[in-house]
């Protein structure tokens, strides 16, 4: 269950954006990757999810080829997505926000998902039913990502989680997700600097004006 990007190449208009990206995320591991704003770490993460179209390359996942799946059918293959800017949409609750990829997606155990993600996330549970425009940007994260855990089973993208966060909620944001190590997800984590993920992964590429190098020791 290997995320595996080769010779990745993306546009944006007529632009270049990534290029011949390879790198991996090997089963069951965290895995950082840095670059400063504009480096492409967040048309990266969408390239993956299938929200860009790559111009050439590869991306497979457990040896299935993503390039070939519809965007909305890597969300049922239990890949998922927490996009920087959070995207909660504001007149719907807390748990109406979480329950929504449970509900365009059909899964079945969407009560039991909601459960755990309260059980990680117990603060959240607290403030179900109050709606996303009452929350703090810190409180907007955390639902965020309890709502990626919903479709997330098996790879989970987050993309700069720890941004514009105050150092309270990055703590609890970062004990979270370490816990999430333990639980065989294939998670990549998009930062700017390594301040909060560096004793999180496994390991960290590095990207720069879009191409990828190793930035750190990462698992074979």
């Amino acid at each position: 269950m290997t995320l595996k990007i080769q010779n990745l190449n993306v546009s944006i208009g007529n632009i270049p954006i990534l290029r011949d990206v390879s790198f991996e995320v090997p089963e069951g591991k965290m895995i950082g990757l840095i670059g400063h704003n504009g480096a492409g770490k967040t048309t990266l993460m969408r390239s993956i999810m299938g929200l860009l179209a790559a111009d050439s390359g590869e991306i497979t996942f457990d040896g299935r080829d993503l390039r070939n799946l519809a965007d909305f059918a890597r969300a049922k293959s239990g890949i998922s997505y927490m996009p920087e800017d959070r995207r909660l949409i504001p007149s719907l609750t807390v748990e109406e926000n979480i329950l929504l990829p449970a509900w365009s997606n059909g899964i079945k155990d969407a009560r039991q998902r909601l459960e755990w993600a309260y059980d990680l996330l117990p603060e959240i549970a607290q403030f179900r039913n109050r709606r996303a425009l009452q929350l703090s940007g810190g409180q907007q994260k955390l639902v965020a990502l309890a709502r990626a855990l919903m479709p997330g089973r098996r790879l989970l993208l987050l993309d700069e989680p720890f941004e514009g966060v105050a150092p309270v909620l990055s703590r609890r944001l970062s004990e979270v997700i370490s816990n999430l190590g333990s639980s065989g997800l294939c998670v990549l984590i998009s930062e700017s600097d390594d301040t909060h993920s560096a004793d999180l992964v496994a390991g960290s590429y590095r990207i720069e004006r879009g191409s990828v190098s190793v930035g750190g020791e990462v698992p074979a």
